[in-house]
């Protein structure tokens, strides 16, 4: 049986517990960048510049598991965003040496499933000795390669040049935070092709990795992943994978698939990932970056506010105590429960009897906080509001600390006629961004005119609504804003004009500058994510892989070169082993100092469900319950 494991830090990676915000958000029921090299599969390369220096931002854990119970299955709405502020670069540097050359792979390859008793972890059918590395990917033990495996494969050069593995897992091209779960490597399998070599080879390292596998994937045995990402990170991490035919202890058919280059960043991603999935009822899941399971974060049970099945349209407060949602109850009302550890699902305290009876009438839907309006005394919810006897959707101010009437208010946007949905908030608390849109707003955005509009928040009263540049092109609809953590960047989905903007299979991600950007020049030159594509040798494309619900990392990396690094996690169809089901990818855009983009290939999140359906990821510090108990590796 395929184990998995939860990354531990090392000595030489001490991160910090930092306690904050996580949003997340419900959707599946409503809803010059410097160009990378093209590697062999048709997918991007990776390229750096070296630095022997190191920022790190802190990791968010939390110290409880929490009971989760099933609910029956049911259809909600939305999306929605909030974030905690700023760029970090505290965290212990990791140990790198300029010059100094490594010798974190073995110096023989690694015969996965044989059991060697040698030190190196091998495979699946190790003893107490040695862990097993979980690379089978359909739960059975990993049949051992021969002996003379190497020999069979022969040098590089050996066998076609082309038809061999396509790698799906990490994609050619992508960044690897500092903190991420160790590495898996995956591939799809060419017809006939039983036996495979992986190969990375990197600069500072004296050996190359070699591994030999009769699996489809190889995951990375932890002491390994731990000395790498302190000694080689900023480092291409060239990697090729050849397949070949095993037969009678002779290898035929011998071909390359994919080659290119990955890479470790110099920071970490921090926070929580909170999701929500409607497979076996509706649920908010939730991990930490390094975590290799998933765990339990709400469902509509364990809610002490009022009675309901079904929940969606989720994020977190920001002091990262409670979920806020809306609920099959009363026509889509909002709610709150505590998600704390050990808490789950109580009311907060200062929740006021006029703000609950507020957000507990329905048609509120999506909704957004900021960290500046979250003090006692100003803590504000921006809702889309749309009244049960008109049409038009409006956004409110609600403010949930109110005992007594008025406890909300509709904020101005003039010069905008149309309904106003999907609204995100400033982590400076000063604007709001919203999608200007006709379309049908019951919490899902479904067919319509769509553009991204700004507004001033001025003290509850809103004022000129304003199309916000890259987003407001009339031939497509454009929406899902959400503000990186300096409120530098927008992120968003476009989607041709008079189509849905609900679940399409042709949405596509964009990243366009904020306004009052002092570089908005230098942000215009990000546009379209080149993350969009899955690799060319999968025969899938975007638009067509459903490329939706982006949101950012709670914090900037920056380190002291001047580049800043910024990560972004998505929901997309492309993985061919989720029977066409939308699950989490992350992937990174990094500026240097000059003010150069560079954007990177998709990592997929190997610990979540891969049989379930995961949406509309949020990614901020959460005070979730931790992960299921995990065994080191």
């Amino acid at each position: 049986m395929r184990l998995q494991y939860r990354l531990v830090a090392s000595s030489r990676h001490a991160f910090s517990v930092a306690v904050g915000l996580l949003v997340a958000v419900a959707g599946g029921c409503a809803g010059g960048a410097t160009p990378l090299g093209a590697g062999s599969n048709g997918n991007s390369t990776f390229h750096s510049s070296s630095s022997s220096s190191n920022g790190a931002v802190d990791a968010s854990l939390s110290s409880s598991l929490a009971a989760f119970n099933d609910a029956g299955p049911c259809l909600v709405c939305g999306i929605t965003l909030t974030a905690d502020s700023g760029s970090a670069t505290s965290g212990e540097p990791n140990t790198k040496v300029a010059g100094m050359m490594y010798t974190d792979f073995p110096s023989t390859p690694v015969l996965d499933g044989a059991d060697t008793d040698a030190g190196v972890l091998d495979g699946a059918d190790a003893d107490a000795s040695e862990a097993a590395d979980g690379a089978d990917s359909d739960a059975s033990v990993v049949t051992a390669p021969p002996s003379n495996v190497a020999a069979l494969f022969g040098a590089s050069s050996q066998g076609a040049q082309t038809g061999g593995p396509c790698l799906i897992e990490p994609e050619l091209g992508a960044l690897y935070p500092d903190n991420w779960l160790r590495p898996r490597f995956r591939w799809v399998v060419p017809q006939d092709e039983n036996i495979f070599e992986l190969h990375l080879q990197i600069a500072n390292q004296t050996n190359p990795l070699v591994v030999y596998t009769t699996s489809n994937e190889w995951t990375m045995p932890n002491a390994m992943w731990d000395a790498l990402r302190a000694d080689s990170y900023d480092e291409p991490i060239n990697v090729t994978v050849r397949g070949g035919v095993l037969a009678a202890d002779a290898l035929t058919g011998e071909a390359l698939g994919s080659a290119g280059a990955i890479g470790i960043a110099p920071v970490i991603a921090p926070g929580t990932i909170v999701y929500w999935t409607p497979t076996s009822g509706t649920a908010l899941k939730g991990f930490a970056v390094g975590d290799e399971t998933v765990t339990p974060v709400l469902q509509p049970g364990q809610i002490t506010e009022y009675a309901t099945t079904c929940i969606g349209c989720h994020n977190a407060t920001p002091d990262g105590d409670y979920a806020s949602f809306s609920s099959s109850y009363d026509q889509w009302a909002n709610g709150f429960a505590d998600i704390q550890p050990n808490l789950t699902g109580g009311l907060p305290p200062w929740l006021g009897a006029a703000g609950r009876a507020v957000i507990e009438t329905g048609t509120l839907g999506i909704h957004t906080f900021s960290p500046a309006h979250w003090t006692a005394g100003d803590r504000i919810e921006i809702t889309a509001y749309n009244p049960m006897d008109n049409a038009d959707s409006e956004l409110a101010w609600i403010d949930v600390e109110a005992t007594t009437a008025p406890a909300m208010g509709i904020l101005q946007r003039t010069g905008d006629p149309l309904h106003a949905g999907a609204p995100s908030w400033s982590h400076d608390g000063t604007q709001i961004a919203y999608v200007s849109t006709n379309a049908n707003m019951d919490g899902r955005l479904s067919v319509g005119p769509a553009d991204v509009y700004v507004i001033p928040y001025a003290d509850k009263a809103g004022g000129t609504a304003a199309p916000l540049a890259g987003a407001s092109d009339p031939a497509v609809s454009e929406y899902y804003p959400t503000w990186s953590p300096d409120d530098r960047l927008i992120a968003l989905d476009k989607v041709a004009s008079g189509t849905t903007m609900y679940s399409n299979p042709l949405a596509e991600l964009y990243v366009v500058g904020a306004p009052n950007n002092s570089d908005a020049a230098t942000v215009a030159s990000v546009g379209r994510l080149a993350v969009n594509d899955p690799p060319a040798c999968t025969g899938m494309v975007s638009p067509g892989v459903t490329n939706s619900w982006p949101k950012w990392a709670p914090a900037v990396g920056t380190v002291a070169d001047g580049r800043k690094f910024y990560w972004l996690v998505f929901s997309s169809t492309r993985d061919p082993y989720s029977a066409g089901g939308p699950q989490l990818y992350l992937t990174a855009l990094v500026i240097d100092g000059a003010g150069n983009w560079q954007q990177f290939g998709a990592l997929y999140f190997w610990n979540q469900p891969e049989t379930e359906h995961n949406h509309t990821p949020a990614w901020d510090y959460f005070q979730i319950p931790p992960p299921p108990p995990a065994i080191p590796h």
